[in-house]
């Protein structure tokens, strides 16, 4: 939901530099088809947001998501220790999610986490709405920041 093109940059160099670029996360656009998307599915559905951004910011992730109309949902992030890649982390959460109640639809923009959901029997919306950068795709894979 949230355009992070303007701040990919920080990751492009070694060492990569993360606290820049989570810095820079509440400056990112909403993406529209996103946001869209989140809101239509209130009506029928419990709202959970999944993220791979630390615990360390959860406020600045509160705020975006009220300051861009989203809907209140129960919001999970890594542990800020955590650098295991998103398709792990991610998976985790729902699987503890689907013991309680069922897991409608996941939505996300990695490939790797959508592959790895649909083989566990999840229905999954691959949200292709912004473009990829090699680079974040690098660093959620091999580093596990975001």
């Amino acid at each position: 939901m949230a355009d992070t093109a303007h701040r990919q940059h920080f990751l492009e160099d070694r060492p990569r530099d993360w606290d820049g670029f989570f810095a820079a996360a509440p400056q990112d656009p909403p993406i529209t088809e996103g946001v869209a998307l989140a809101v239509a599915s209130t009506a029928e559905c419990e709202i959970v947001y999944l993220t791979g951004r630390p615990e360390r910011c959860r406020r600045d992730t509160l705020d975006w998501l009220a300051a861009h109309g989203l809907p209140e949902g129960r919001v999970f992030m890594r542990g800020n220790a955590d650098r295991r890649p998103a398709r792990f982390t991610k998976l985790e959460i729902l699987r503890r999610l689907a013991q309680g109640r069922e897991v409608r639809v996941l939505v996300d923009d990695d490939e790797l986490v959508c592959d790895d959901a649909e083989r566990a029997g999840f229905a999954v919306v691959r949200a292709r709405w912004a473009a990829r950068s090699a680079a974040l795709q690098e660093a959620q894979e091999r580093e596990g920041r975001t």
